[in-house]
Order: C-alpha cells, then structure tokens, then sequence
C-alpha cells in the first residue's frame, strides 16, 4: 500500500538497522509524548529519574534490535494520567504502586499470551474498527498538539514551516532545525534556565532493585487502579494498533499480536524491577519516529542509548535538560505525529458500515482507545461489514 507522510518512502526499507542522519531524526519523533509524561512522574510523584530512564532506555535499546523498525515503547497513558494526578477515588498512588503496575502489566500481558486468550482477542477484531483505534489516535494527538502549540504560537508555526519545508531533506531533516528553535527561543525567553544547565554535573547511578519496595497494598492498588483499566486500551491501539501500523508501513518485516504481547509483559517486569514506570507500544510512537525520518530500529537503539546515557550519568538533572524543549516544540512534534497517523488510515475503499464502524470508533477513541474499542467491537457485531479481520 502507498504510504502517506511528508517523508520520501520511495526507498526500499533496509533489512538491517541503520543510524544515519534520518535515523537520528526520526529518534526524537516521539518525545511529545515520552517528556511530558517522564516529567509528570518525576515532578508529581517524585519517581527516581534513574529508574525510570533506565527502564525506557534499556527497553529502546533491545526493541529497536529486535524488531529492526521503528518500534516504539511509550509510558502506558491510562496509567499515567492516573498515577500523576493521583485520581483513583479514595486510594493513594504511591512509587511502589506505579512499581506494582509494572509488574502486574507485565504478569497479565504474558499471561494472555501464554493462554493464547491475546491472539483469540485479536482475531475477532475488524479491520475497520483497528484503524479507527489508529485515527482516532492521530486526530486526538493533533488536537493534543494544537493545544500545546497555542501556547507559543510564534515558535510553534516558525517550527512547523520548517519540519514541512525540510520534510524531503536527508542531510538536514526538519526535526534538528525545530529542536534549536526550540533552544534558542528557550535561550531568549528564559535566560535563567539556561543558568540552570551550567549546574549540571556528571553523577554515575547504578539500577536498584525495586521489587522488595513493592508492599501487597501497592500491589494491589496498581493493579487495580492502574494496571487493568490500561488492557483495552493497550489491546487496541499498543497491540493491534502498533501491529497494523508497522504491518503497513513495513511489509517486509511484518509482527504478530503475539510476539507485541510477550515483549509488553516482558519490559514491563524489567521497568517494575528497576524502579520504571507501566510502558507499551503505542501506534503513535511509530508513526512519531517515521514522520521525522525514521525507517529503522536504529532509531530507537538511538534514542535508548541517549537514554540510558542521561540515566547513568546525568539522572539528577534531567527535569532541567527536558525544560530546554518548549512545549510548543513538543506541540509541534505530536501535531506531525497525529498527521502521519491518520493519514494513513484512508487507503481503500468501504461499504457504508464499515465507514460507519471506522468513523464512530475513531470519534470516541479521540476521547477514550478503550471506550472507542469496545464501541467499535459492538458496532462491528450489530452491522456486518464486507471487511476482513485483522
């Protein structure tokens, strides 16, 4: 199928990991989404930076090996937004809460793949209802953006005539020119910040385990606040979602829902045991990756390998280094996102109910994944479209 995003695609995707100028390009394709919520975490619950830079870090790394695409590991956003506004009724979210999803994620992801309930789950699921999951994803992220880029309209339209205009430039890809706009706007809007950076001091961390801080309450309370309502939403847009979009952006180096599951159980038991927080592979963060450039999971080994850098060595003044990034440089990022993930979702045709199915899913999925998923899956029962599944 004909991909649809600013980038040149003509070219044949490598079979093996590249770390060209692209590829660094394309590695901070998704820090709209990773910064504001590693800072939400840091600043609100007060979380360790190194275990939580090492759990993402470490996770890059060995995904961009293995997948060899740009497979992306993103915090989990239900359990995010919980955890960081500390709204789950009457209970406290705690550090070794956050621990506990982690760990309960990680046990319940491999627990479906083991009992083969993930792959039964997603052979019922439509076509149709997968990508409007992916483009209501792209719509909310564009609105996400917009929001954002309001806030610093000057910097953030100056930003985006740049990433379009660069968009089909290899040795200068637009996401360096909107990263030192973004810096220099910082240098001239907020002197005192950049005061801060010459603070910053090499300071070598080791991991910790995390685990023996969990307590059965944490347990519990990550479970149940953070962990479970996480599942529809991970099944649709961090399984089936991030599976369809690799699937069609690479054909050559397909996934399957089985191997997307194993490996979210599999990070998250590594991020609970380090001191990191719930992670997935969200739709957003691949199509974040490859808007900028991205055809590799040499991106992500980058990306990782800064990561991990900043984890051992700079883990104490990370809040300082993310503050450098206006937000309208992070609204500007996600806006691209949402626009290479939507676009790609128009490339065929449909009967009148699955362009219902696909319309109503991806409205409530701008709102809510998991309540636009299981929406969809009642639609996709109640009016039977000529479409396959996925």
């Amino acid at each position: 199928m004909a991909e649809s995003n600013l980038l040149d695609h003509s070219n044949t995707a490598p079979t093996g990991n590249r770390y060209d100028r692209l590829e660094w390009a394309g590695a901070f394709g998704d820090l709209g989404t990773l910064i504001p919520f590693v800072i939400a975490y840091l600043s609100v619950l007060r979380l360790d930076p190194f275990g939580v830079l090492f759990g993402f870090g470490v996770s890059m790394i060995v995904c961009g090996w293995y997948y060899k695409t740009p497979f992306p590991v993103q915090p989990m956003k239900a359990a995010g937004a919980v955890a960081t506004t500390q709204v789950a009724q009457s209970a406290v979210i705690t550090q070794g809460a956050v621990y506990g999803a982690g760990l309960a994620t990680g046990l319940i992801w491999l627990l479906l793949d083991a009992t083969g309930a993930a792959q039964r789950l997603t052979r019922w699921i439509s076509r149709p209802v997968a990508q409007g999951v992916v483009l209501g994803l792209g719509m909310a992220f564009m609105l996400q953006g917009a929001r954002l880029m309001a806030e610093q309209w000057l910097v953030a339209g100056v930003g985006l005539v740049f990433v379009v205009l660069l968009a089909r430039n290899r040795r200068f890809p637009g996401i360096f020119a909107l990263l030192l706009l973004g810096i220099g706007w910082t240098a001239f809007q907020q002197p005192e910040l950049l005061q801060k950076l010459q603070q910053v001091r090499l300071e070598l961390r080791w991991p910790v385990w995390a685990w023996p801080t969990i307590s059965w309450n944490d347990l519990v309370i990550g479970t149940l606040f953070l962990a479970l309502p996480q599942v529809p939403l991970t099944l649709g847009n961090a399984i089936i979602g991030v599976r369809e979009e690799n699937n069609r952006l690479f054909p050559e180096r397909p996934v399957s829902d089985r191997q997307v599951a194993v490996s979210t159980g599999v990070m998250n038991l590594f991020s609970s045991a380090v001191g990191g927080v719930p992670m997935c592979h969200g739709a957003g963060g691949m199509a974040g990756h490859v808007a900028f450039g991205a055809r590799t999971g040499g991106s992500l080994v980058i990306l990782g390998g800064l990561l991990l850098v900043l984890a051992l060595c700079f883990s104490s003044s990370v809040v300082v280094l993310f503050d450098v990034i206006p937000k309208a440089v992070l609204g500007t990022i996600l806006f691209m996102t949402g626009v290479q993930l939507a676009s790609g979702q128009f490339d065929q045709a449909r009967d009148g109910h699955a362009s219902t199915i696909l319309l109503v899913t991806a409205g409530l999925s701008m709102w809510n994944a998991g309540i636009g998923f299981g929406v969809g899956l009642l639609l996709q029962f109640l009016l039977p479209a000529k479409s396959s599944s996925v």
